[in-house]
């Protein structure tokens, strides 16, 4: 039989599974951050993976191995590890500025690199900040340190 019409095996034609991107700069982290992470890593330590976990395992791992816990802002104002109080457009929300890693916009829990974080980093109650171009689009009703997460 020619090779010609030999069937190829599916493997042959995967792409390449490239490894998970590090986000860039510092990687801080809440204690309950730091927390997750190394359970994360042991929950893949103590199963068999295939090639895409073994990949996920060296991402976890490289951001345990890096993680450093940020100190807490001064007083009431805001920055990593602070839970936010704040009125924009109108409607109330709380969202805590936490790590990369952690973060999850859905829960509440915002990376202190995303703008709406970095808008709100170094005001404290009462201010009025800028956001996406508005002068003064964010009121900040109360700032704290996030109740579990303090070391």
């Amino acid at each position: 039989m020619s090779v010609a019409f030999r069937r190829e095996s599916d493997e042959e034609h995967k792409e390449p599974k490239f490894e998970v991107p590090i986000p860039p700069g510092p990687n801080l982290v809440t204690a309950r951050g730091l927390a997750r992470i190394a359970a994360r890593v042991e929950a893949l330590e103590a199963a068999a993976l295939d090639d895409e976990g073994k990949r996920d395992l060296r991402y976890w791992r490289a951001r345990l191995a890096t993680a450093r816990i940020a100190p807490l802002p001064p007083g009431d104002e805001t920055g990593f590890g602070s839970r936010v109080a704040f009125r924009i457009d109108g409607e109330e929300r709380t969202v805590d500025i936490v790590g990369s890693d952690e973060a999850d916009p859905a829960a509440g829990l915002i990376a202190f690199t995303a703008p709406l974080a970095r808008a709100l980093i170094g005001a404290g109650p009462g201010d009025r900040v800028a956001f996406q171009g508005a002068e003064n689009a964010i009121e900040l009703l109360a700032v704290g340190p996030i109740p579990d997460s303090v070391p």
